[in-house]
């Protein structure tokens, strides 16, 4: 049986998606507070920064993965308009249903799908762009996620990818302290669980850095890749154009 990473604990391939949605069940009540908490409302900068990237025109179609609490679906719909369409997507049930309330309350109506990104229920070149936002480092098989992702864009089209990335040397201790000592009480204090914000200490540091992800991205089918480090790589925003 083929082994992966959850956190830093080694697990069973298919035990993996079963951990981390127990996760994401457990935080998504919270998850909205909890960012603004942790990253001291930086996430919101990173997001922006992320729509200002993506460009979009009217009447373009986009698929945001692990969508969640549809942050980026909700600044995405006004940038394609009445001709576009935004697909809200996320394998999380519960995260999914809290960004579709969410949408709603916006008065934005968009489609939302539950989907495995590693198996997209979508036609090949359909969507002008693909986003996730923090979730490709909670996939099991990355590299099947992308070449997904890959598949359904249209030629030339283009894979935002925003995630946790390897910071820059001289913030290795700070940025290692406070992931390790303050998120997990952050997240007893606020959500009353700890071990969900050990874990997203933990992937993160298991995930990909900004060059190992890049040529996994290029492996998957994307002839170009660049990377943006932000808040001196904490994030790095990954994007890829589809050959």
């Amino acid at each position: 049986m083929t082994q992966t990473h959850f956190g830093f604990e080694t697990v069973e391939e298919n035990a993996k998606a079963q951990r981390v949605r127990k996760v994401f069940d457990s935080v998504a009540s919270n998850y909205d507070l909890m960012n603004d908490l942790m990253s001291a409302g930086l996430h919101r900068a990173w997001k922006a920064y992320t729509v200002m990237v993506a460009n979009l025109r009217q009447g373009d179609r986009v698929l945001d993965i692990a969508a969640g609490t549809g942050d980026l679906a909700l600044a995405f719909a006004p940038e394609v308009g009445r001709t576009g369409q935004v697909v809200h997507t996320d394998i999380n049930e519960a995260m999914l249903r809290v960004g579709r309330d969410r949408l709603i309350d916006a008065g934005v109506i968009l489609p939302t799908v539950v989907c495995d990104a590693e198996r997209l229920p979508f036609q090949e070149g359909y969507f002008d762009l693909v986003s996730v936002a923090f979730g490709l480092r909670n996939m099991t098989r990355k590299e099947a996620a992308l070449s997904e992702m890959c598949r359904v864009l249209r030629p030339g089209g283009r894979l935002l990818v925003l995630e946790f990335s390897k910071v820059a040397p001289p913030l290795e201790k700070l940025y290692d302290w406070y992931s390790f000592k303050v998120l997990p009480r952050l997240g007893q204090w606020v959500a009353g669980d700890a071990d969900s914000y050990r874990y997203l200490a933990e992937s993160i540091r298991m995930h990909p850095g900004q060059q190992a992800l890049k040529a996994m991205m290029m492996k998957s089918g994307f002839n170009h890749v660049d990377f943006h480090n932000l808040s001196g790589g904490v994030v790095a925003l990954h994007v890829g154009i589809r050959c």
